[in-house]
């Protein structure tokens, strides 16, 4: 394939898009092209927002909104930005609105001036870190988010946020740190848990990524992106009749049979996937199962907030 405040982010989307779509033009075989190239372990470049699954923002506008929709709200704010561009309160969610509709760029613009003059309002930080993140800038986004929250105070939507900056860096480990320290503040939050599961299938951890993603999935809060996911995992894993089921409560019979259909095709002219499936009966077989679906996830110690995990990628270019 994490940031109740409600999230101010977007889920290792791989789940990025603000609406629903197929994942088969977009993140879904983004991911499969990262697992399957030789030089995954050094870094790939996915699809991955600031914090992925995201919920519903601050401004009101929901991740499913048509494009008319979120484009209306995002010039209503607009108007009201240009009236008044330091006024943070009008700032944030314009900022969030314009990165619904993948502009980037312009969202870190118009936070970077509010965080300049308010250098340590953890609120403008968080908005500005995640921004950055979305951007592609993920560098910058590392050394910002962690000043946007502190160890005695920790926030479950940044350490979610520096947990996608991690993944998208390479640092696996370091991600799921910061993802199990959010469940520990905010339990069972699906979005956290999707970007969970995503971390591990992005280190092929199948069975691992199965599990967080079905514990997402069965939140009465989890969102169309979560579900996708799960689907995407589910695939990857050979399991394509449910893939499709579960693609079906989001899409067409033939949108949802056509994703899967994306990767069946990948998975046939690739090893990859039938290594990693003989890898888990070999498991089963010394009597080593995957992690059970039904178990939540435990949380390991919070990892140190204060300062940004080193990435052991070096490539972090990001088309976001």
């Amino acid at each position: 394939m994490v940031s109740q405040m409600r999230p101010e982010t977007e889920t290792i989307a791989i789940a990025r898009p603000a609406r629903t779509r197929p994942w088969t033009l977009t993140r879904a075989l983004l991911l499969a092209t990262c697992l399957s190239a030789p030089l995954f372990a050094a870094g790939c470049k996915t699809d991955l927002g600031s914090d992925i699954t995201g919920s519903i923002p601050s401004n009101g506008a929901r991740p499913g909104d048509d494009d008319e929709s979120l484009r209306r709200n995002a010039e209503a704010l607009g108007k009201r930005y240009a009236s008044s561009p330091n006024d943070k309160s009008v700032a944030i969610p314009y900022a969030r609105a314009l990165r619904l509709r993948g502009q980037y760029g312009q969202a870190v613009a118009v936070l970077q001036g509010i965080a300049i003059k308010n250098p340590k309002d953890k609120e403008v930080l968080g908005a500005y870190g995640k921004a950055l993140a979305d951007a592609g800038r993920l560098e910058e986004a590392a050394d910002v988010l962690p000043r946007a929250h502190s160890p005695d105070q920790p926030d479950w939507s940044i350490l979610s946020a520096q947990g996608s900056v991690a993944d998208r860096m390479g640092d696996h480990a370091a991600a799921r740190d910061y993802y199990l320290a959010a469940l520990k503040i905010m339990p069972n939050e699906p979005s956290v848990l999707s970007n969970l599961g995503l971390s591990y299938t992005l280190s092929r951890q199948l069975p691992q990524a199965e599990q967080a993603l079905r514990q997402a999935a069965a939140s009465p809060r989890a969102d169309t992106r979560v579900r996708q996911n799960l689907a995407l995992v589910l695939s990857l894993e050979g399991k394509y009749t449910e893939a499709e089921q579960l693609g079906e409560r989001d899409l067409s019979p033939e949108q949802s049979a056509a994703n899967v259909n994306a990767i069946r095709k990948m998975s046939a002219q690739s090893d990859t996937w039938r290594d990693l499936r003989a890898l888990d009966a070999k498991k089963l077989a010394a009597g080593k199962p995957p992690m059970k679906p039904n178990k939540t996830i435990a949380a390991r110690p919070t990892p140190d907030i204060g300062q940004p995990r080193p990435a052991t990628a070096a490539a972090i270019d990001d088309g976001n």
